[in-house]
This record gives C-alpha cells, structure tokens and sequence, in this order.
C-alpha cells in the first residue's frame, strides 16, 4: 500500500470518528466533531494532491478543495445562507466540468456526495438539516465507491452515512432545546 492510499484511509477514518461523535451544542471551533470535520479534510486532500502528482486528473484536487473551503465556512461560521448557495454552485460547476472531462455519468453521485457533505458542513452544528445533508452525501459516495468497486472508500463512506444517519434519528428524537448552538 502506497503512502498516498495510508493518507486516503487516514483521511477517511477521522472523518469516519467525526460523524460519529456526537454533536454538542457549541460554537464550531470548540466542536470535537467540526475539528475531526477540517483534519479529515486536510488529509484528503493531501490524498487528492498526491494522486494528482502521481498522473491523476486534477478535478478530484478541485472537488475535495470545494469541500475544505466549505470546511473553512464552518469553522468561521459563515453564515449557511451564503455558505450552501456557493458550494451548490461550485457542485454544479464541477458536474458541468466531469461531463467534459470524464467518461460516464458516475462521477456525477460522487460530485452530489461531496457537494452534499459540503453542503452539510456550511449548516449550522446542532441541526437535522446538517446531519441529513452528511447522511445523504455520505450514501452517495458510498454508492459511487460500489459502482467503481473501491472497497476501502466504500466501506468507509457507509460506515459515515451509518454514523450521520444515527445522530439525525438522535436529534429527531431530542428536544428542540438540544438542538440550539450556545455561544
């Protein structure tokens, strides 16, 4: 195994730890979770990097920069507002982009999972919205990773959209109170 794929999984193990872990009603940069969020991100993107240095296509550098710049939404706290109209237009963009660039239309469920987890990230801590929009995009790429038979990013994909999947039936079953972020 090469050290690009080691950063990949270790990329998406902390990912993995973060839609685990529970959300607590605080601002993003005290959130165990949101940090776990931007760590992960950084390493998959340092994988996406390395792929490209390695002969890939730089479209997957673009797509995983998307979802670190909603990332840094996040932990500034960009309001989701702003934050969810530009990673949805940047999505659409790069879908536009992969019908040129890409043979086949499956890219596109990979495009839709990451703009979604992206999309989850600009929303607010705390909120079903969030954790549905991580649960969904999580779902898509681990559908991609089954049609493209990557094992390890399938695995790891679904065991997020688990994760995410089972903190929204938690916030769905708490009180409105418990959803609130404290300043």
């Amino acid at each position: 195994m090469d050290s690009s794929t080691l950063i990949g999984i270790a990329g998406g193990v902390i990912l993995v730890a973060g839609a685990a872990f529970p959300e607590r009603a605080v601002r993003p940069y005290r959130s165990v979770k949101d940090w776990l969020f931007a760590v992960g991100g950084i390493f998959t993107l340092a994988y996406s990097i390395m792929n490209y240095l390695a002969g890939g296509t730089v479209f997957f550098v673009f797509l995983q920069g998307l979802v670190n710049l909603s990332s840094v939404f996040m932990m500034f706290e960009v309001d989701e507002r702003i934050g969810t109209p530009i990673i949805g237009l940047g999505g659409l963009g790069l879908i536009v982009w992969s019908l040129w660039l890409l043979p086949g239309y499956s890219t596109i469920f990979f495009i839709l999972g990451l703009a979604g987890i992206a999309m989850g990230y600009c929303s607010k801590g705390g909120t079903s919205h969030r954790e549905f929009a991580l649960a969904l995009g999580s779902a898509l790429i681990t559908y991609f990773s089954y049609i493209e038979n990557n094992q390890v990013f399938f695995w790891l994909n679904l065991f997020f959209a688990l994760f995410a999947g089972i903190q929204l039936l938690i916030m769905r079953g708490g009180s409105q109170e418990s959803k609130k972020v404290q300043v």
